[in-house]
């Protein structure tokens, strides 16, 4: 996935989270809300204290994509850390993810992931009240950089997951901010863990049917494996690659936790069904 993609997704969770708490009316967030703004630059970290001064606590997204450097994602993480344990912050919520290469013993690595994970652990480590959510992959995905490819030799289209048979989860990013609000609701429950959220679990070739009945056109799963989908000529591709095989270790997202965190959680095809236009002019 190109790195606009994963910009504009860091600011929709933040955005999906904001909301959720405005809409809560138990915190104060976003100034065109009607509510209050403070800026922070996760680079400097005077201001990510004046940000966080005297608030109760912090949603956090780092973003590898913003600028490709592992060691700047893991630097703005520890940043916000230090600050939220000099200042006494009661509950950080970090949309983190698995430190895969030390998961794997180095056979895979998933820079996107990794870095997460490091930071989860820092967060841990100094004693920050830190809960880690583990978000499945996004839905809004297979609008953009996954949507459906035309076939080269015939009247159908393609849908190219390194995944085999193994089910993926996924979730939409417009459903994880009451997860997370509700997470800070229940900080007794959530504090110290890692909660993997997801709306449900689908093989490729499900995906594709719902995109099928959407489109009016067959879409089948390429049924690409690692080996082949990490050769194609774009930047990240053994990273997505990598990030297959790892998927199909099956990471934990708890479904029944995500519904009950967001009653009102869609899934894959009413996702799908609510963005139809976006999906055939995409």
């Amino acid at each position: 996935m190109n790195s606009l993609e994963h910009h504009k997704k860091k600011f929709l969770q933040g955005g999906s989270v904001a909301r959720a708490m405005f809409e809560g009316k138990k915190y104060v967030v976003l100034r065109d809300l009607g509510a209050k703004v403070v800026e922070g630059d996760l680079n400097d970290k005077a201001s990510v204290e004046a940000a966080l001064k005297g608030a109760y606590g912090a949603f956090l997204v780092t973003n590898f994509w913003d600028h490709f450097s592992k060691e700047k994602e893991v630097c703005q993480g520890k940043v916000v850390a230090d600050v939220a344990k000099s200042q006494g912050l009661k509950h950080v919520v970090y949309s983190g993810l698995e430190n895969v290469k030390r998961l794997t013993n180095g056979k895979l690595e998933v820079l996107h992931f990794d870095r997460k994970g490091e930071v989860e652990e820092y967060f841990w480590s100094i004693g920050v009240p830190m809960t880690s959510v583990r978000v499945a992959a996004y839905f809004e995905n297979f609008l953009g950089p996954l949507k459906p490819v035309k076939a080269s030799d015939g009247d159908y289209y393609t849908l190219a997951l390194p995944m085999g048979d193994v089910p993926m989860d996924g979730i939409s990013v417009a459903d994880i901010g009451a997860a997370v609000c509700s997470i800070f609701n229940s900080p007794e429950e959530f504090v110290g863990k890692a909660v993997g959220l997801s709306a449900e679990v689908l093989t490729i070739q499900q995906d594709a049917d719902v995109l099928s009945k959407s489109l009016g056109k067959e879409v089948r799963d390429a049924k690409i494996t690692p080996e082949a989908y990490e050769k194609l000529e774009f930047p990240g591709a053994k990273e997505m690659a990598d990030m297959g095989r790892f998927y199909q270790m099956k990471p934990d997202r708890d479904i029944k936790l995500t519904h009950r965190l967001n009653p009102k959680v869609k899934s894959f095809s009413q996702f799908i069904s609510e963005n139809q236009a976006a999906l055939k002019s995409s």
